[in-house]
């Protein structure tokens, strides 16, 4: 696994290793290996993801704020300390509906066979 500036046994305070940024979305890589990425993520408030895919799942923890996650036209409210998975290929977008933080966890590994 590779590590981007987060050294081995050092407790750190996630949503002090990156800054927000004035109508604009922020992001930083923490950790990547061959399962998957570790991203952590600000977003002033207004700020959107457009809808798109990616071909495994992913976990988001929102550290602060709060965003609205639309998976499968379904629209979920994210706050502070809520955790959410989003099935592999389902379509999401994001939008923060304040000034956010968030940690992003993208899973890969080998399809399951219809289990959720």
């Amino acid at each position: 696994m590779q590590n981007k500036g987060i050294r081995a046994c050092e407790a750190l305070q996630l949503s002090a290793l990156i800054t927000l940024t004035e109508q604009g979305i922020a992001s930083r890589v923490l950790a990547t290996a061959g399962g998957g990425n570790v991203t952590l993520f600000a977003f002033d408030r207004g700020e959107t993801i457009s809808e798109h895919s990616v071909p495994f799942e992913a976990v988001i923890l929102v550290l602060e704020g709060s965003v609205v996650l639309t998976i499968n036209s379904v629209a979920v409210s994210v706050g502070a300390g809520d955790i959410l998975r989003i099935p592999s290929a389902a379509p999401h977008s994001l939008e923060a509906t304040e000034s956010s933080k968030m940690l992003l966890m993208m899973l890969k590994h080998a399809p399951e066979t219809g289990k959720e």
